[in-house]
């Protein structure tokens, strides 16, 4: 006869183990679902059933799977017997009468005295249940989960900052129809069935949600969509069912369902059946909330998401979510907002400018905001007290308490250590090249802080005057010349980030995916407001359209035209572009630019930090004929060559000998002129006459 200890001892396998946690979950569903008491009233071949719904099962021999059944059996008959005895059975019902009680009582003797004949009672721990608890005089049914359907009570519409316009539509397309359904009634329309909210991960979806469910009052039903993904076939349709049919019970019900493209990905993409099956059964239970179906009374569905474009086509239609609302990151005014509301209960001192910190925290987003307040009050001002406070573990009176508070330099100093979330998925970053990085171009200066950096540090100038930020600048000139480095600096300038992308990168050889790249690269940008987005090689993504063409390159073409013409709202995104083959790209695309190169103001630049002796004539060097068709990064290349010399001189007399001493290097006329012979140019002359060309064909010769 097995003890119980024997029995937890036979059940360290791990096939047993696997069986006996199958076992559990069935005696739980089984309790629940038909009413009986836990595994009293199984069979093997019951539990068999089950437990052969797992693929892995099915491949074991029915024998020795029907005795580990068995021994699994024995085993949580033991642990309940054991852990409620024959009170516990109480805990399964909500109301007995003396007639139930007194049957009730006698088959659990009897069961007892069978279970008794099998186990005996010897020690073991007890299992942690939920039991039942009685207040005020009522059973309380144990449950196994919280099924409080109670909206939050700690938030609120107050506590959300820069987000009016979407609260609004969320009050006309939710409050509305949950709080005065008699008006649909009344008027025969059908109310939205859901709400979309999509956009980049700390935006505020899942607390506007519940800040919505506590406006309204309403029973809310809110779950976490991965949760209702199982291993067992047809559990997860199962549980969505369930939701949806116990939402219709206590309807008028708000259910929201967080990161809802973890059960309802495009099925065409899926590889399981499972997957397909859960979107269908997903698609169904929405079409069953209609006022017919519910009784008159509505239940609606808030969905989030930050990969909208991965749900499925036919849960983005009309009659399911009917309203899709994107968050983006919040905007200066919405971010002040936003600080000022996290700083209510702050103990702030001195000066605070909150729009100044505002315009320092481009691209953060609400969680991102929530964090650099945590960490400026973690830090800064309260650093010097930390030594105080572990001489003092005791609770500190009010009067010690005095010094600490919240300074502005303590914000600007967690600046530096909070990184928002954007960036780190690789968004977008501000560059830390600036104007005087870069060498001459003073007039192409000029006309990028018109273009860009104007329309971002002063808006309200231009809208004064009607006037709209160009669709984008189109930086040409041979390699080098530093197309990239003024992009950069435009966007350090400007305050703006910057996202950098070679054409190349977005190509695909899958239809659909070069479309689907450059569509990305705009929400990205629009996810880090101001934003500058740079696409070096525009030759090789928009590529000049005609017969040879082929239908790919052509629709890469016209998403990158779509998006450029602003049909999607650009607000805060600005475009420069680079190529040195403008004759190859499209028409329809060119913003022309100018560019060239005067290299005397370039060596001046590039040799500001390099210790030069008082022999070396930069112009010299500059009209040098071994310099004609120089580019900017051939005389970088010079430069840092020419150095090389001067370290190698200063420093080494012989291999691995230093003379002690010599810790000043100077680079000297000698040192520029041997570098220079090893130097080639990257444009040729036949190349230059080319551009030289193009600067006619576009109207540019001579300027």
């Amino acid at each position: 006869m097995l003890t119980m200890a024997g029995n937890r001892q036979s059940l360290t396998k791990g096939l047993e183990r696997r069986v006996l946690t199958i076992v559990r979950r069935y005696i739980d569903e089984h309790s629940v679902t038909e009413g009986n008491n836990g595994s009293l009233y199984l069979s093997v071949s019951q539990v068999y059933q089950y437990v052969t719904t797992d693929r892995s099962m099915r491949r074991q021999r029915r024998r020795n799977l029907e005795k580990i059944i068995e021994k699994a059996l024995a085993t949580v008959r033991g642990e309940e017997a054991e852990a409620d005895g024959l009170d516990s059975d109480l805990g399964e019902v909500e109301e007995l009468n003396e007639e139930d009680l007194m049957e009730l009582k006698q088959s659990n003797t009897i069961n007892q005295q069978v279970a008794d004949s099998t186990i005996p009672t010897s020690p073991a721990p007890r299992k942690q249940k939920e039991r039942q608890s009685v207040k005020d005089g009522e059973l309380v049914k144990r449950q196994k989960q919280d099924n409080s359907r109670e909206p939050p009570k700690n938030i609120s519409l107050k506590n959300i900052g820069g987000r009016g316009e979407v609260i609004n539509d969320l009050l006309e397309f939710i409050a509305m129809p949950l709080v005065h359904p008699e008006v649909n009634q009344h008027t025969g329309v059908q109310p939205p069935c859901g709400v979309l909210l999509h956009g980049p991960p700390g935006c505020g979806k899942t607390m506007l949600a519940n800040a919505i469910a506590r406006e309204v009052g309403l029973p809310f039903i809110a779950i976490s969509a991965p949760s209702i993904v199982s291993g067992m076939s047809g559990e997860s349709e199962k549980m969505l069912r369930e939701l949806f049919e116990e939402a219709r019970g206590i309807a008028p019900c708000l259910i929201f369902i967080d990161e809802i493209d973890a059960i309802t990905q495009k099925r065409e993409n899926t590889q399981r059946d499972m997957e397909r099956r859960i979107v269908a059964q997903m698609l169904t239970c929405m079409d069953d909330l209609t006022l017919e179906k519910t009784g008159g009374k509505p239940v609606m569905i808030i969905g989030a998401t930050n990969r909208p474009d991965s749900l499925d086509p036919a849960l983005r239609r009309a009659g399911r979510f009917d309203k899709e609302i994107y968050l983006g990151v919040p905007d200066e005014v919405g971010r002040e907002k936003i600080l000022r509301i996290l700083c209510e209960n702050l103990r702030l001192i001195g000066g605070f400018d909150f729009k100044e910190l505002a315009m320092a925290t481009a691209g953060f987003v609400g969680a991102d905001l929530s964090a650099l307040v945590r960490e400026a009050g973690t830090s800064g001002s309260l650093s010097p007290i930390q030594c105080f406070l572990r001489a003092h573990p005791h609770r500190l009176t009010g009067k010690q308490l005095d010094p600490l508070y919240i300074t502005f330099p303590d914000f600007l100093t967690a600046l530096t250590k909070i990184q928002p979330s954007s960036k780190r998925e690789g968004f977008a970053t501000v560059p830390d090249v600036t104007w005087a990085d870069v060498g001459a171009l003073e007039s192409h200066k000029a006309e990028l802080q018109m273009a860009i950096v104007l329309p971002i540090k002063k808006p309200e100038l231009f809208a004064s005057v009607g006037l709209t930020a160009p669709s984008g600048v189109l930086l040409w000139g041979p390699p080098g010349c530093g197309k990239t480095l003024l992009a950069k600096a435009v966007a350090n300038e400007s305050g703006a980030n910057l996202i950098s992308i070679r054409g190349p990168e977005l190509l695909n050889k899958y239809i659909g995916e070069s479309e689907r790249a450059v569509r990305q690269v705009f929400l990205r940008a629009q996810a880090s407001i101001p934003c500058v987005i740079f696409f070096d090689e525009l030759d090789a993504l928009a590529p000049h359209r005609n017969d040879n063409l082929s239908e790919s390159s052509s629709r890469v073409v016209n998403t990158l035209l779509t998006e450029l013409d602003g049909f999607n709202d650009r607000k805060g995104i600005y475009i420069i572009a680079a190529t040195n083959r403008p004759d190859m790209i499209d028409p329809s695309i060119l913003r022309p630019g100018r560019l060239d190169t005067l290299l005397l103001e370039i060596l001046k630049t590039i040799t500001k930090k390099t210790p030069l002796s008082n022999n070396v004539d930069l112009r010299a060097i500059a009209e040098h004929s071994r310099c004609k068709n120089f580019s900017g990064a051939d005389l970088v290349a010079l430069v840092k060559r020419a150095t090389t010399l001067a370290l190698r001189e200063s420093f080494f007399t012989g291999v691995g000998e230093v003379e002690e001493g010599k810790n000043q290097v100077v680079v000297t006329m000698e040192h520029l002129e041997k570098g220079s012979a090893n130097i080639r140019p990257s444009v040729s002359e036949d190349r230059r006459k080319q551009y030289q060309e193009l600067a006619t064909t576009f109207g540019l010769e001579g300027q």
